[in-house]
């Protein structure tokens, strides 16, 4: 059976993440430069990450993303929000969720986000949310998931950053030309787990 992916743009810059799920209990994250097609491998996660609840901000820089761990972790519970900077998942801010009901959020500023969820809940102690303004839903609000457009028969679809349709079907990225065909921009079928710690750069503290 083919993988499965997921792509969310960020608002203001030529960015995406890609999110990769399969084989089965294995996610994997991939930023795509939109603008020249070129794509970096980030982290796995042996779990499962809602990619709908997840949010990219802005800029393209910082992940902001919602994942089952598939067992208890002390102090982290077995499911937590976190952001990170794309394309890994070393949490710079980390919320221990405890359940998969609720989680994730949006970016509303470059470092600034609401956590879909209605009441306070505190960061890990080794991850505090330093350099981001952070917010919760005021009660009876609701925070939208993102979505696909809906093409038929693709597991993902939706508008690139010049305004044309990208859609992932089998594991494949296609983009359709202003001439109706469809171009095959990268093929993830294949990818297998293989987990490396994230780089230095990408565990820098936002403050």
């Amino acid at each position: 059976m083919s993988c499965r992916l997921f792509v969310i743009p960020a608002r203001s810059a030529p960015v995406a993440a890609i999110f990769r799920r399969g084989p089965t209990h294995w996610c994997q994250v991939i930023a795509w430069d939109t603008q020249r097609d070129v794509f970096s491998a980030g982290a796995w996660l042996k779990g499962r990450i809602y990619a709908e609840r997840c949010d990219l901000s802005p800029d393209g820089k910082l992940l902001l993303y919602f994942c089952h761990g598939g067992r208890l972790r002390p102090g982290y519970t077995d499911s937590w929000t976190a952001v990170s900077r794309l394309p890994w998942l070393h949490a710079l801010a980390l919320w221990p969720w405890g359940t998969t009901y609720g989680g994730g959020g949006r970016f509303v500023g470059d470092r600034e986000l609401v956590l879909r969820i209605a009441m306070a809940v505190e960061t890990h102690p080794e991850h505090p949310a330093a350099g981001l303004h952070v917010s919760i839903l005021k009660r009876g609000d609701r925070l939208e998931v993102h979505r696909s457009t809906g093409e038929p028969d693709t597991d993902w679809s939706g508008l690139d950053h010049g305004g044309r349709l990208v859609f992932c079907r089998a594991g494949k990225l296609f983009r359709r030309s202003r001439a109706g065909g469809d171009i095959e921009l990268a093929d993830f079928d294949a990818s297998r787990p293989d987990p490396v710690p994230a780089p230095e750069w990408a565990r820098v503290p936002l403050a």
